[in-house]
């Protein structure tokens, strides 16, 4: 009886183990660590240099949809400071909000947008779900919403 017990502590505590796997769409040499400029990390460097993402409007109400229909919204931004902004990642709240964000460094001055699709299969009533964005910004997120009413 000992054995099995023993035998089941130490399966479990196995299964348990964090894996190592990486789970990012994004090389690590992707995106160049120089120009990954964020004053508040990082003491020796001028705050002068910051990106700002401004967007048009961070919430958006699609109104009310069909149960299964799939819509999408882009939020337009800007980088409105002088320095290269990247978007590091954009995460849906659940597995039914999928963004698609700008891979390539923005330049002060101009612009991009973020798709963000919501999926509304097996969902009904109010529904309100978000997008973070974390980039080289300070601070480093951004938290878009989109809303909508599923019948």
């Amino acid at each position: 009886m000992r054995t099995l017990i023993f035998f089941l502590a130490v399966t479990t505590l196995l299964s348990c183990r964090n894996s190592a796997e990486k789970n990012s769409d994004i090389p690590e040499n992707a995106i160049n660590p120089e120009v990954m400029n964020n004053p508040a990390s990082a003491g020796d460097q001028s705050s002068d240099a910051v990106p700002v993402m401004t967007f048009e409007k961070t919430e958006h109400d699609f109104g009310k949809i069909t149960d299964g229909e799939k819509v999408s919204y882009a939020f337009k931004f800007t980088n409105t400071g002088n320095a290269d902004l990247i978007i590091r990642a954009a995460n849906g709240s659940c597995g039914c909000t999928v963004p698609e964000y700008p891979k390539d460094p923005i330049k002060p001055g101009k612009g991009g947008t973020i798709i963000v699709t919501f999926d509304s299969t097996g969902r009904t009533g109010k529904q309100s779900k978000t997008v973070t964005i974390i980039s080289n910004t300070v601070p480093n997120t951004v938290t878009l919403t989109i809303n909508s009413e599923v019948s």
